[in-house]
This record gives structure tokens, C-alpha cells and sequence, in this order.
């Protein structure tokens, strides 16, 4: 009897385990047919070339946490454009605040904006118009600079004028102030988006050592959203918070001696107003499990 013809794989392999080459296993989950082949195309879009069209896809991932809160996807909800840290780059002083100076035509119209001019010599370098800058933690936009006089000036919307406390600046004030981040900065603080939520007002200074406590009052909506060694931005600074008091409506912190020497903050009086940002994160945790919470009473009261 003829012994049986060897097929093209098998005579492969023979060529190569006569030659000491054992030929590489399938993993078994590719044989199984779970992920493509590894001569299709991945289905990652940066592993694959522009020669090799995509034609594979993963399955979008599903959560649990539905539905969605309408405050999340509502057009009022305001997107991060952009982010900074809460460490102020420079602390800057008001040359004006108020209506823009009136066009050479003397044209009438809507009733003008405001118009923050601060000078600053720190953030002139790189600085350009339409950039992000957090003045006092609000962020505004760069609408003019004025490098013969180290000044840039900002328009201020009135809802900021509302929410924050940059409506009572004038002349001579000074402003704590730190550009948006870029892809290559250090993340000294924690995030901070510059959207203001409130403000507080100082109740009270007490020095131990070089260091000064400062307790500040806070309305409830913001107190619900701070947390013992949380964060939270105070005029713009990332600060670490040390305890909170919902009942008595208040938090405190510590400021060490070089947090001292380079913000606003310890240059105010008990009474002054400051801009207060919680920790985002907080917020999107409280907007998830308000959903939830809703989503799970309803669904109570249907299998009642």
C-alpha cells in the first residue's frame, strides 16, 4: 500500500519541524472566531492605515446608569471648552471696569457691556486674542491686549456680572489670574472649569504659625458638594478643604505661607464676597444618582 499523500499544510509544518522551527499556535481564542484574524484590520481606529479600510466594529459599551438626567443634555448645560488647575500664574490689578469706550461713529443700539481691563505682565507672553484666562476663577475671554500698557481686557457677560463677584471690582483691585491649560502643562491643582457657582463671604482669618485658617460661608448648594480634604476653587485657587459645617453654613481651609505671598485672598477683609467652584466631579456624581434615585421612584410607583 502507497503510503498517503501529504497535503500542502502538513508538508509545511514537516519542512519545519525537521528544521528545529515548530510553527506558532492559534490562539484559541482566535480560532474560536471572538476577535478577527490578525490579517483583517483591528477594530481600533489608530491601529489601522488608511489602506486597509475599518470593517470591523465593536459594540457601543452599555451602562447602567440611565436614563440620562435631562440637566446633562438640556442646551442650557455649558460645555467644557475649556480647563485649568487653580494655581494662579499672577496676581494682576483692575485699570478699568465698565462700558467698552464708544465707537468713532457714535452709533446707538443695544445698551453696551461691561469691559474688565486688567494689567499683568506675567501673562502678556503667548497670550492672544480669544484665548481662556480665569480672572478671580471666572473664565472670561481675551478681547483686546494692549502690550505698551501690559494690559488685557475681557468682556463680561451679565450673568457673570450675576454669579460672581467680579461686578463689585474696581480700579486698583487686585485679581488672581492663570491661563487655560495646554496638552503639555503640569497639573499642580485639580480641575477647574472656571464656570463660577456661587459666591461665599470671608467670616473669619485665624493665623497658627506661618499658616492662616480662613472659614468662609457658603450657600447649601454649594456646601452638599464639598468634602473634608476635597477640593474646591476659592477666587480661582485650588484650595483643600478641612472641614465643612452644613448645618452652620460654612467650610474652612489653611493656607500655607507661599499660598499666602501669591493670591488675593489673604488681602481681604471679613465680609468680602469670594467666587466659589466645587469640585466638578461632584457634581456630575450628584446629577448621576439624582437620575437614578428618580428612575428607581418611578419605576416604585408603577408596581404599585
Amino acid at each position: 500500500m502507497s503510503p498517503p499523500t501529504m497535503t500542502t499544510a502538513a508538508a509545511a509544518a514537516a519542512t519545519a519541524m525537521a528544521a528545529g522551527v515548530l510553527p506558532r499556535p492559534r490562539p484559541h481564542f482566535l480560532r474560536r472566531g471572538i476577535l478577527p484574524s490578525p490579517a483583517s484590520p483591528l477594530p481600533f481606529a489608530s491601529r489601522v492605515s488608511s489602506a486597509a479600510p475599518l470593517r470591523h466594529r465593536l459594540p457601543p459599551p452599555r451602562f447602567s446608569l440611565s436614563p440620562i438626567p435631562k440637566t446633562l443634555s438640556s442646551p442650557s448645560h455649558v460645555p467644557v471648552r475649556s480647563l485649568f488647575t487653580g494655581i494662579v500664574e499672577d496676581v494682576g490689578t483692575v485699570r478699568r471696569i465698565g462700558p467698552p469706550p464708544a465707537p468713532p461713529s457714535g452709533g446707538g443700539g443695544e445698551a453696551p457691556g461691561v469691559d474688565l481691563e486688567v494689567e499683568t505682565s506675567t501673562l502678556l507672553a503667548g497670550t492672544q486674542l480669544g484665548d481662556s484666562v480665569a480672572v478671580d476663577g471666572a473664565c472670561l475671554t481675551v478681547a483686546a491686549i494692549d502690550a505698551a500698557a501690559s494690559t488685557l481686557t475681557f468682556g463680561v457677560a451679565p450673568e457673570t456680572l450675576r454669579r460672581t463677584s467680579l461686578g463689585g471690582r474696581s480700579a486698583g483691585d487686585a485679581v488672581n489670574l492663570e491661563r487655560a491649560l495646554t496638552p503639555a502643562s503640569r497639573m499642580g491643582g485639580h480641575f477647574v472649569q472656571g464656570h463660577v457657582d456661587g459666591t461665599g463671604e470671608i467670616a473669619a482669618f485665624r493665623a497658627e504659625g506661618d499658616s492662616l485658617w480662613v472659614t468662609v460661608r457658603a450657600p447649601p448648594e454649594i456646601l452638599r458638594l464639598l468634602v473634608p480634604k476635597g477640593f474646591v476653587a476659592v477666587d480661582g485657587a485650588s484650595l483643600t478643604v478641612v472641614n465643612v459645617d452644613e448645618e452652620g453654613g460654612w467650610f474652612d481651609f489653611m493656607l500655607v505661607r507661599y499660598t499666602q505671598d501669591n493670591i488675593v485672598l489673604p488681602n481681604k477683609k471679613v465680609g468680602d464676597k469670594v467666587n466659589l467652584e466645587a469640585d466638578i466631579l461632584g457634581k456630575y456624581v450628584e446629577k448621576l444618582l439624582a437620575g437614578r434615585l428618580e428612575a428607581m421612584s418611578k419605576a416604585g410607583k408603577r408596581r404599585e
